[in-house]
């Protein structure tokens, strides 16, 4: 309960003789709302504690005896951070007998510039039989919480990239927009705000926009749904909208936040323009190609280079794993090259023979690239007959074979054309060079030089059988029986007759005798 107050001014004069006046006060003091009671000629007679408590006093003259005093003490504003004129102060209209309500104030303690208290404050006048004024009322409510509470979402809401927008459910007019909507859109803020929700459309081709409308009609959440918003210049963007009824200073209110797929659709339309490009290109080019799924192996696609290469017709061929085709010469040759495919090895330029839907086996190049299909993994197969130029060299070298009876007379770039031809250039397998002995390799480099045993005897200074025993030794050490496959050989290993400094002759006795 209050403390009792100094007396009361003449005008309650005739209430404080009657039982009334303590019921009065009884009430009063009780109240959760905040009472000053003002005489006409400005004195504060009374508060109780609720109005005490919201200005952090605990007596009547520490709000101050009179209304200038009270204006002295306390320093008020708006909350748009205007400061109030003295006549504006809502304790000068009661004053002035104005009958007010609902005026918001942020209250401050003279000397800090931060209000500690914001109150809702109302006025009431009590009359006399003649309708003159004999008191005046202030009824206060502290509503700090509650602007603080607005406060903080204001915050967090214009902070938020975000996207959002809020509308009054009344009349669905925007009341406050964020930054994030506005970068989205390109729309004015206060363009905005002088419009309703279907004049800014934000449920624009909403792909449930008979349901969002009814929940719109009943304040109700709105799910999530793509929309496609117009924007100022004419353009439209892709979003997702979604809506959540919230209460904004005791109005009810629809919250509508976005998210922007104009990337993602962006990404799809690029991503459908290079699928169609690979499309075309795929089912024009020259080139024989395939696409198949890492999973078993299984042709997804071929184009018509495929088709006429290889005389299946898509329907017979797509959709079936390549160990039911049967394209490859040999189950071994199809195995070794889904090992490679499985182990993530690309293959390039391989030389391989195919079968044909007739049963005709050819000779191809084939290379291989991962791609992916949507979310599957696959590999792209490229497949190049070759059948007319390994025909041509066969018949080349079965020409050159034939006419040759000693390579000694050939020169020596013929030689190495050969050995290319004949033996085509394979990653290097089985013994190296370094299990040749020095003078292994001597004879060796001369051999890709293109001299004959006699030519290498004069030029080690050794006898001819000796040349012979050498050249039977490398023949066996890297398995080959020919010259020309020795010295592919040794190419193939980095090594050839340029590389190896020149022999310098033996002048041991053994040599002598027989050269002599």
């Amino acid at each position: 309960m209050a403390t009792d107050p100094a007396p009361l001014a003449p005008a309650l004069k005739s209430l404080r003789d009657s039982a009334d006046l303590r019921h009065l006060r009884q009430i009063i003091a009780g109240l959760n709302e905040g009472v000053i009671l003002i005489d006409p000629d400005q004195a504060i007679l009374w508060a109780n504690h609720a109005a005490l408590g919201m200005h952090g006093v605990e007596s009547v003259e520490d709000l101050g005896n009179t209304v200038d005093d009270y204006r002295q003490r306390f320093q008020l504003r708006y909350r748009n951070n205007h400061k109030l004129n003295d006549a504006d102060y809502p304790i000068e209209r009661v004053v002035s007998g104005e009958a007010f309500s609902q005026v918001v104030v942020e209250v401050a303690v003279a000397g800090e510039r931060e209000p500690r208290w914001v109150h809702q404050v109302r006025s009431l006048v009590l009359t006399n039989e003649a309708e003159e004024p004999e008191c005046l009322v202030l009824i206060i409510q502290d509503v700090s919480a509650r602007f603080e509470a607005e406060d903080r979402f204001e915050q967090s809401f214009n902070a938020n990239p975000a996207p959002a927008i809020i509308a009054r459910l009344c009349d669905l007019r925007f009341v406050k927009v964020n930054q994030g909507f506005i970068d989205m859109t390109g729309h004015d803020r206060d363009a905005i705000l002088s419009r309703s929700v279907y004049d800014i459309d934000v449920l624009a081709r909403a792909d449930k926009r008979d349901l969002a409308k009814e929940r719109l009609k009943e304040g109700r959440t709105i799910p999530q749904m793509e929309a496609e918003l117009d924007l100022p210049g004419g353009a439209t963007k892709l979003v997702i909208v979604a809506g959540q009824p919230i209460d904004m200073s005791g109005q009810p209110c629809m919250l509508f936040t976005f998210a922007d797929l104009e990337p993602r659709r962006k990404a799809e339309q690029a991503l459908r323009q290079s699928e169609e490009r690979f499309t075309r290109t795929f089912s024009l080019a020259p080139v024989a190609l395939a696409i198949g799924a890492l999973d078993g192996h299984r042709l997804c696609d071929v184009n018509e280079a495929f088709t006429g290469l290889t005389g299946y017709t898509a329907d017979e061929i797509v959709g079936r794993p390549l160990d039911e085709v049967d394209l490859w010469e040999t189950p071994a040759l199809r195995e070794a090259m889904e090992g490679e495919i499985e182990a993530g090895t690309p293959i390039r330029d391989r030389e391989v023979r195919l079968r044909l839907k007739d049963g005709e086996v050819i000779d191809c190049i084939v290379s291989t690239e991962p791609i992916m299909l949507g979310e599957e993994a696959c590999v792209l197969w490229a497949m190049r007959d070759i059948s007319t130029r390994k025909a041509s060299e066969r018949e080349l070298v079965h020409a050159i074979e034939a006419v040759m009876k000693d390579t000694s007379w050939l020169s020596r770039s013929i030689m190495e054309k050969l050995a290319r031809i004949r033996t085509p250039q394979v990653e290097p397998m089985g013994v190296g060079l370094d299990e040749l002995t020095q003078r292994e390799r001597e004879v060796l480099a001369l051999i890709c030089r293109g001299l004959d045993d006699k030519s290498i005897a004069r030029t080690l200074n050794v006898s001819g059988n000796t040349v012979r025993n050498h050249v039977a030794r490398i023949y066996s050490k890297i398995g080959v029986n020919r010259r020309n496959a020795a010295a592919a050989w040794a190419r193939a290993r980095g090594f050839d007759g340029d590389s190896m400094p020149a022999p310098t002759p033996r002048a041991d006795a053994q040599s002598l005798e027989a050269t002599a």
